[in-house]
């Protein structure tokens, strides 16, 4: 399986598409990007496939229409291509917002929607913008818990991102409040510091499917970085997907995909 994140293809996307943000929701990278000319979403399914891709997590904003016939012929695109909708990753929304959470659940719910119309395995849902608080963390279980609940034809999973889940207690606390109705996706380069490995290596079991990220630089990728992290994840039990993750502008996008995808070869070759 060779999969790969729509994020990692936004300049050859060359457009995101905001429409109809999350309520009381700050502007996303979505809504402040300025557009360029780019490949058509219908177009990518057979652009992966002659990138070797079989895979791929498509973000909720790269999505140019909601229109249920749009959404039909891209679902079509990717069974053409025999391209894998492994996540449709929605990427705003807040089910810890103080007093509107209730409002983005039912708009994230419409993106889950939406992700099961196109055949997505997986609909990735952040777990709040809260400080981890108690009452944030059980507003967060509850809410996810809840669109699990409301959907049954599509796994919900959430990530190790952002503030409500600063590191493996709060991810692991929240997943187990919700008695096994809410899946993992692990993101490799979300946490770092001293702590990282050993982060890792407490949630990897539990991951579904996973963005493997790499950090790259003027001086190019950190590999060692990147090949422990993933290392980290083999042994200790990962055993999903590894989307592939490329976030700069150092090298061209289609060349740091293929660095991120020789070293995740290398290290869970025989394993995949």
């Amino acid at each position: 399986m060779k999969a790969v994140s729509s994020w990692s293809l936004h300049r050859t996307l060359g457009r995101y598409f905001g429409a109809a943000p999350a309520p009381a929701q700050r502007p996303s990278a979505a809504d402040t990007a300025t557009p360029r000319d780019g490949v058509p979403l219908l177009e990518l399914p057979a652009l992966l496939k002659e990138h070797g891709f079989d895979t791929v997590q498509l973000c909720h904003f790269h999505l140019p229409s909601r229109d249920r016939t749009y959404l039909d012929e891209l679902r079509h695109a990717l069974a053409e291509s025999a391209i894998e909708l492994d996540a449709l990753l929605v990427d705003d929304g807040d089910l810890t917002h103080p007093d509107e959470g209730e409002a983005h659940r039912a708009w994230i719910s419409g993106w889950v929607d939406d992700a099961t119309t196109l055949g997505a395995r997986r609909a990735r849902v952040i777990a709040g913008r809260a400080a981890p608080s108690a009452e944030a963390l059980r507003a967060s279980a509850h809410g996810l818990a809840q669109l699990a609940r409301d959907h049954d034809g599509i796994s919900i999973v959430t990530e190790n991102w952002l503030e409500l889940t600063p590191g493996p207690r709060e991810v692991l606390h929240i997943l187990d409040a919700t008695d096994g109705a809410v899946g993992l996706l692990i993101d490799t380069g979300n946490w770092s510091g001293p702590t990282k490995y050993d982060d890792l290596a407490l949630i990897a079991a539990r991951g579904e499917t996973c963005h493997a990220k790499c950090h790259f630089g003027p001086e190019g990728a950190d590999l060692d970085d990147y090949r422990r992290a993933l290392e980290t994840l083999r042994d200790n039990g990962y055993t999903g997907p590894l989307a592939l993750v490329y976030d700069d502008e150092h090298v061209d996008e289609w060349t740091g995909l293929d660095i991120e995808n020789r070293v995740v070869d290398a290290v869970f070759s025989g394993t995949r």
